[in-house]
């Protein structure tokens, strides 16, 4: 960890720090998250497709990495921004150090960094295309800034295609003999009888973490990820007891094939939505989003359930929020962003419908908002009203 490399943003403010990962360059969305623990499934979370994570928690990689506490197949996140990363895994668990597992991967990281200073930027200015580069000083930062200013921002770009499976799979959960990850998702090919009767729950992929599979299967469900593009026949064809709106990276405003499908398939099934979910559920009965100045990206967020006036701790990854100001059937707010007020939940109760801006399933946690899965077990055992 001695060559030197930068962070620029693309209005050519540049922090320096010292490489670490894959020996390349990345760009992408730089964001910030405040967790201190869960690094590895932040990395490997399919929503950070696309971004430059910063950590803002001091240490990162002290527990290394482990082949069990990841949110897909592979790490997702364009790179890695931290304040001091360990060169040693201080845990009985750890299969690898950060370093290994960055490297391995091809994905570059950067340690040194005034992650303060970077963070109060990005509160500052909003998040902003960056690049992460090994091997360039300050003097390179003027070009570099130049190249991110005219390049595409992070809203032009589809990234659901490219996290998205690409071919139905099923579920099944693999014991591990782990005591803090009993057992884990494992995918497979979609083919021959399912050896069950259980409720069939069809999952389109917009980038799911195998924590919401993981929970959906652990409630009993027989659980089917299907592209995100799959049409809305092909999914009732499986005559599935429920659907549910994976998380995922990217615009939603800009994906209005899925919120056609979301449309149609309303009324029809019940319907869950998490997180990108959520916002295409909302477009599909008249809502609109929008994008936040720095977003929503951590494990200590309160949100107010407004039905009971309990407050709940929940895990958020959202770079965007939404409007309900003329939806097109009757809706009602079920959760509130306690620090800006956004919306963090709806109800469609006419069309089955609900969904969360957070992570119920919040791995690694906090764990609080884990009950909306039971609830969505509840609504599809209830059958039509």
């Amino acid at each position: 960890m001695s060559e030197p490399a930068l962070i620029v943003l693309a209005d050519g403010t540049w922090f320096s720090g010292k490489a670490f990962g894959a020996p390349t360059r990345s760009v992408g969305e730089v964001v910030f998250n405040t967790s201190m623990s869960g690094y590895q499934e932040i990395l490997t979370d399919p929503s950070y497709r696309g971004q430059l994570v910063t950590m803002t928690s001091p240490h990162i990689g002290n527990y290394g990495v482990n082949e069990l506490d990841v949110e897909s197949d592979r790490i997702q996140v364009a790179g890695l921004i931290v304040r001091e990363a360990s060169r040693i895994a201080s845990s009985y668990r750890a299969t690898s150090t950060l370093h290994e597992y960055l490297q391995d991967a091809g994905v570059p990281a950067v340690t040194g960094v005034d992650t303060r200073a970077l963070t109060r930027r990005i509160r500052d200015a909003g998040a902003v295309m960056g690049a992460l580069v090994h091997g360039a000083v300050p003097d390179d930062a003027p070009s570099i800034a130049a190249e991110l200013a005219s390049g595409p921002q992070y809203g032009d770009l589809d990234y659901v295609s490219l996290v998205s499976t690409a071919q139905p799979q099923r579920v099944v959960l693999r014991e591990t003999g782990d005591r803090y990850a009993p057992h884990v998702v494992t995918l497979v090919p979609d083919s021959g009888d399912w050896g069950s009767n259980a409720p069939l729950v069809v999952v389109i992929d917009y980038g799911v973490k195998y924590s919401i599979l993981r929970h959906l299967a652990d409630r009993g469900f027989r659980v089917l990820l299907v592209p995100h593009d799959t049409s809305v026949e092909a999914i009732m064809a499986r005559a599935p007891a429920g659907v549910m709106l994976s998380n995922g990276p990217g615009d939603p405003g800009s994906m209005d094939g899925a919120v056609a499908r979301v449309d149609s398939l309303l009324g029809k099934v019940p319907v869950f939505g998490i997180c990108l979910g959520h916002q295409l559920l909302s477009r599909a009965i008249g809502g609109e989003t929008f994008k936040l100045k720095f977003g929503h990206r951590g494990p200590n967020q309160p949100v107010l359930e407004q039905a009971t006036g309990r407050v709940q701790i929940t895990a958020q990854n959202h770079g965007y929020a939404v409007t309900l100001d003329n939806p097109r059937v009757p809706v009602s707010i079920s959760y509130k962003n306690l620090n800006d007020g956004t919306i963090e939940g709806i109800e469609v109760p006419s069309l089955r419908a609900f969904s969360a801006q957070h992570h119920p399933e919040a791995a690694p946690g906090p764990h609080d908002a884990a009950g909306l899965f039971d609830r969505f077990w509840e609504m599809v055992e209830a059958g039509p009203s």
